[in-house]
């Protein structure tokens, strides 16, 4: 096999076939397995499957889908030089109380024809889901209304993301740092530095997205909006004791 869907190019409003929407869903579903393979693991992982693609053109759609790991682990967005880069505070550390430590960070979520973004603020202690918010283009802005409707809920000790361009922005880390929070940001080819949500992700696109296959931008929010409120409120987890988040987050 030497492509997906070459009968057919429609184009997305950002360049891509619709050939390459099916190869960047088969990629996702790859990083999401092993997300601590980089650009050539994964060509070499989708040439096992007999897709013949070459590691530039899986480069350029996993920087479009805003996966950077050349490295081993994950870097949502490219890191924008002018902008602080904060030091990893949790090593070790494991969170006691909620409240003590939050995270978040950003995903890719495709959808039939397309693809958005989702970012989430989570609880370390609780996995509770503060917020979130979707977005067809990685700017900063999704990302700020997500931190400040999870500030709406409580204040963490301290807030960790990756270093992303959107987590070093002024404006994010502004946000953090003028609510007395300490910032903290996961270490270069780090993956497993912001380890709860990397979990989440993986829950998340297994138990909704890759079973949903939703359609378009409203009919993924909606969706989300159901997956949210039944992880929070109605999953148990085997690491609370078989609890929800919300029991944990509001007792």
């Amino acid at each position: 096999m030497t492509g997906l869907n070459r009968s057919s190019y429609y184009y997305h409003p950002l360049g891509v076939s619709e050939e390459e929407l099916a190869l960047m869903s088969l990629i996702d579903r790859i990083y999401t397995d092993y997300p601590f393979y980089g650009v050539r693991k994964i060509t070499a992982e989708l040439r096992r499957r007999s897709y013949w693609y070459n590691h530039k053109r899986v480069y350029r759609l996993m920087r479009l889908m805003g996966l950077e790991a050349i490295k081993p682990g994950r870097n949502t967005s490219k890191t924008d030089k002018n902008h602080k880069v904060f030091p990893y505070l949790l090593r070790g550390r494991k969170p006691r109380a909620c409240n003590e430590i939050w995270s978040s960070d950003i995903t890719y979520i495709p959808i039939r024809g397309g693809f958005a973004y989702l970012v989430a603020v989570i609880d370390w202690f609780s996995r509770y889901v503060l917020s979130w918010e979707l977005s067809n283009t990685l700017d900063v802005y999704f990302c700020l209304e997500a931190l400040d409707l999870a500030l709406k809920q409580g204040k963490p000790v301290i807030f960790n993301t990756d270093q992303g361009s959107q987590f070093t922005s002024n404006g994010f880390t502004d946000m953090v740092i003028n609510n007395h929070i300490l910032m903290s940001m996961d270490s270069k080819g780090r993956a497993l530095d912001n380890i709860f949500i990397e979990r989440f992700w993986r829950s998340l696109k297994y138990e909704d997205i890759y079973i949903r296959d939703y359609s378009t931008i409203s009919e993924l929010r909606e969706g989300m909006k159901n997956y949210f409120y039944f992880y929070n409120y109605l999953r148990p987890h085997q690491s609370l004791n078989y609890a929800v988040p919300a029991e944990i987050y509001y007792n």
